[in-house]
């Protein structure tokens, strides 16, 4: 680049008027032809061509000095680099319409983006009112289950104490029928004993009942057969005497 700046900077000192020099004719000094055409190949892109005679006339390196030559080679130089940047120009046109196509197609896919965003969003706010009602019903289960675990505890307190208290009674009364079926036992014991007592003693009196009987069996009969013999000895033998049992 530095080298195309010096050449141009030394084709504008060119350019300039140039006072006629010893060695050169007068004819030499002034070059117009070559600065128009510098001024057209500048111009627009397809400027009007002068016929190829007059050109190849004009660019043919023969019979030039070197100032012209100098001039021929900058307008080269300058063509070939106008011929690079319009190589360059459509490149980056190329290039401009690949990436406003990649833009658009972006563009679009931002927008497919976006709506699908904004059904992520619609979802997830319908998603979020779900999960608040459902919090709302779990902070409700979760009153209800510590009100009943209060009153369940309440419950299981009272429970507990009457069962500590029926216990209690249970016990009482437990011991109160161990003691009674203690007495009862002894008593039983007392009245069996009694029972056998009175068993002998009715044994006893029995015995004694059947000896007085017999005893009182035998005197009445001793008293009958004594008052039968006496009946006899006073009575007619024919009548018989009947004792009264």
């Amino acid at each position: 680049m530095a080298r195309d700046t010096e050449k141009k900077g030394w084709f504008k000192s060119v350019l300039a008027p140039q006072a006629p020099s010893e060695k050169e004719p007068a004819e030499t000094a002034p070059v117009p032809a070559p600065a128009e055409s510098v001024m057209e190949t500048s111009g627009p892109a397809h400027p009007a061509q002068p016929p190829a005679d007059h050109q190849k006339s004009l660019l043919s390196k023969d019979n030039q000095d070197k100032i012209a030559l100098d001039v021929i080679v900058s307008i080269e130089n300058m063509l070939k680099e106008r011929q690079l940047l319009s190589y360059k120009n459509n490149g980056l046109e190329d290039q401009l319409a690949a990436a406003n196509e990649t833009i658009q197609r972006l563009k679009q896919e931002h927008i497919k983006k976006d709506q699908l965003i904004q059904e992520k969003s619609k979802e997830i706010r319908e998603l979020e009112n779900t999960l608040t009602h459902k919090q709302m019903g779990y902070d409700q289960l979760l009153e209800d289950y510590k009100e009943f675990q209060l009153s369940s505890n309440l419950a299981y307190e009272k429970l507990s104490g009457q069962l500590e208290t029926e216990t209690a009674k249970y016990g009482k009364l437990y011991e109160e029928s161990t003691n009674a079926q203690y007495q009862s036992m002894l008593k039983i014991n007392e009245l069996e004993d009694k029972i056998r007592e009175l068993q002998i003693e009715n044994q006893k009196y029995a015995e004694q009942y059947r000896k007085i009987a017999d005893e009182k069996a035998e005197l009445l009969q001793t008293i009958q057969d004594f008052t039968e013999r006496m009946g006899f000895s006073f009575a007619p033998k024919t009548s018989t005497t009947q004792m009264p049992e």
